[in-house]
Parts: structure tokens; C-alpha cells; sequence
């Protein structure tokens, strides 16, 4: 299929740079019946859904993956993106070309400078599009709090943000702002951005209506912010990402099936995990391991009735998704009708609910 099938214009500035404040006040655009388009805003959100309904959570939780670095005179931005082992760390690093195996990085903040800094990382190997193999030279049980110290939140490559300078404060609080209220389970190097909208009142009020939720993970890779960069779909490859489905999660979402009632995935995180998840009959099944699922149009869905989602990127595997979960034409319908009526895109952006309609 030709990537450029899902490609559209979209006005930079139409990009958030940060979320509405409070988080549910952000616009809704509700596409749930699978026709009409209703511009809402995230707090009606209890109002559109039914008693009985189940929502599918990522529960994953952010660590501060992205760490700013130099080797010499050469000034590096490091994003760790998946995990070799305890102090091995797979990573995109902008200025990689001034890199070699061997190299020694050292990591400063805006107040800790290189010269002050012992927190370092060698370059293991260079793999071309793959990124760059790095080793922390530390301690590996010291690494998680070297990160919280050092690290910021891993936003992705269209939200811009200063490099750490002594005295440079920033009016971005994006270690909060970077992670559900519900976040549990360290691991993710990439924000569940259609969860972002949640408030502890939004939770509440869907308990008081019968919603139901239940919890997976998927600890998201900074893959998922690569551009697809062949002509034919056919031709990409998805970077793997880590999930765990429990037991009781797969039992209850297969209940819920059975009972004639509504699953909802808050994401298309929570999407891809249930989707890898499930056998040809529907069927949910308990889950630990590495997927690299990657739906287009065409394919049909095992598990959800619908689906939580944030704006997506032209031409990225998520806007593909979206295409195979409503249709197409729906879906670039949709896009367009966003765009006119200014809602927020990408990760800080702006919400949408949608119907799938091509299902098993």
C-alpha cells in the first residue's frame, strides 16, 4: 500500500507546544457512532460512554530517556529507546556523526556541567537507522536515579524545547505533563499520549457510570515517533515494544466480549498490545513479550468496538491505523474537519473517540 495514500497538510502552528490546562478541558472530536462528527470537548467524555462499557489502559510510566550530552566540542541529545540489558541502551543520538565505538559521552544538566558531571555513557556500536548502542558507566542499580537526575521527559521531535544552561529556567513542567495520573510501571520512552487527557475527576465520574477499567502495559519505544520513510508500507519496519497482559485483565475484557459489551482502548498503545494479544477468533489471551504488530487498512480488528486517540502525523504508521480501525475516507474526512476548526495536534494535542468499523 503507498504511504502517500495517508498523507495530508497541516499548519505547523496547528502543532501544541503543551496540554490544555486543566488536561480535560482539551477538545473531543467524537466520531462514535461512526458517521456524524460532534465537536465536543474531553470532560463530555463520561456523558458519550454507557454503563458497562470497559476501557483498555496502558498503565506504563515515563522515565526521563532523554539526556543531553557532549563528547569533546560536540554537543549530543541522546534518547534511549530500547533496553539491551541492565546499563545497555539502544538510542537515537542527534550529532551521532561525530561519534565512534569507543567514545566516551558525558552527561550535564543546567546545573551540573560536564566538568562537574561523572555520569557517562561508551558508544557500543553504531547501527545506522537502528541508532547507537550505548553502556552507562555506572552502577546498574544506581542507573534509574542518575536518569531522574539528569534525564528530561522524552517529547517528541516536534515539540521543541531549550537545551539545559545554567540559570535557564523553563515555563514547561513537561515531567508532569508527560504522564497519565495513572501511570504505574516504569518503563516507557514515549508518552500513551491519548491518556494524557484523564483527570482523577474524569476516572471518578466513570466509575459513578458503570464504566469499567482495566489495565495492561505497554512500555512505548521512541520508535513510534519515526517517520515512514518507504514508498510501500510493506517496505517499513516497526521498531518491538515490550507488553504484559495479566490474566485477570485477558478474563475480563473476554467477559466483557462475551456479554455483548463495549471495549474501548484508550490508545492505540493499548490497541496494538490487545491486537497481538488475541487469536483469529477474538479471543484474549495473557500476554509477556515483545510486539512489532503494524496494521494498515485492511486488516480487521479482534478485540475493540472503539478507540481513545489523540492527532496523528501524516504519512505515520498511527494515522494508518486509525485509517484501518474507521475507514480511510472517515478518517481524512475527519483530519480535515479538525484542521478547519484549529483542534490541537499530536502528543499535547487535542482528542478524538472513534468507531471501529472493520472488525472480524
Amino acid at each position: 500500500m503507498r504511504v502517500d495514500i495517508f498523507d495530508f497538510d497541516l499548519d505547523k502552528d496547528l502543532i501544541a507546544k503543551e496540554p490544555a490546562k486543566p488536561r480535560d478541558h482539551s477538545r473531543l472530536l467524537d466520531l462514535s457512532d461512526g458517521k456524524n462528527i460532534v465537536d465536543r470537548h474531553f470532560y463530555d467524555l463520561p456523558d458519550i460512554l454507557q454503563k458497562g462499557d470497559v476501557l483498555v489502559f496502558n498503565d506504563t510510566k515515563v522515565i526521563p530517556a532523554r539526556l543531553y550530552g557532549a563528547k569533546g566540542d560536540a554537543l549530543l541529545e541522546v534518547t534511549l529507546y530500547h533496553i539491551e540489558d541492565g546499563l545497555s541502551w539502544h538510542s537515537f543520538i542527534k550529532n551521532a556523526k561525530r561519534l565512534k565505538e569507543g567514545d566516551v559521552i558525558t552527561f550535564y544538566t543546567a546545573d551540573i556541567s560536564c566538568d562537574e558531571s561523572t555520569f557517562k555513557a561508551e558508544v557500543l556500536q553504531k547501527n545506522g537507522q537502528d541508532g547507537v548502542l550505548i553502556k552507562f558507566l555506572c552502577e546498574a542499580d544506581d542507573l534509574g536515579a542518575l536518569l531522574q537526575k539528569y534525564g528530561s521527559m522524552p517529547l517528541p521531535p516536534y515539540i521543541k524545547r531549550d537545551r539545559p544552561q545554567k540559570g535557564l529556567w523553563s515555563p514547561y513542567n513537561d515531567k508532569e505533563d508527560y504522564q497519565t495520573v495513572y501511570a504505574k510501571t516504569e518503563g516507557a520512552v514515549a508518552a500513551p499520549t491519548a491518556g494524557l487527557h484523564f483527570t482523577d475527576n474524569i476516572l471518578k465520574k466513570l466509575d459513578e457510570k458503570g464504566v469499567e477499567r482495566v489495565f495492561l502495559t505497554l512500555h512505548v519505544g521512541a520508535g513510534t515517533f519515526l517517520p515512514v520513510k518507504t514508498d510501500d508500507t510493506k517496505d517499513h519496519k516497526m521498531h518491538a515494544e515490550f507488553g504484559m497482559i495479566s490474566q485477570e485483565s485477558a478474563e475480563r475484557i473476554n467477559l466483557a466480549k462475551a456479554q455483548g459489551r463495549r471495549i474501548i482502548a484508550v490508545g492505540t498503545t493499548s490497541l496494538r498490545l490487545l491486537e497481538s494479544a488475541s487469536d483469529d477468533k477474538g479471543v484474549l489471551h495473557p500476554f509477556c513479550g515483545e510486539t512489532d504488530i503494524f496494521i494498515t487498512p485492511g486488516y480487521k480488528f479482534k478485540i475493540i468496538d472503539m478507540i481513545i486517540t489523540n492527532f496523528h502525523l501524516p504519512k505515520s504508521t498511527l494515522f494508518m491505523l486509525i485509517c484501518a480501525i474507521a475507514g480511510t475516507d472517515t478518517m481524512k474526512n475527519a483530519y480535515a474537519h479538525a484542521i478547519k476548526e484549529k483542534y490541537r495536534f499530536y502528543s499535547y494535542g487535542d482528542s478524538s473517540i472513534l468507531k471501529c468499523v472493520n472488525k472480524i
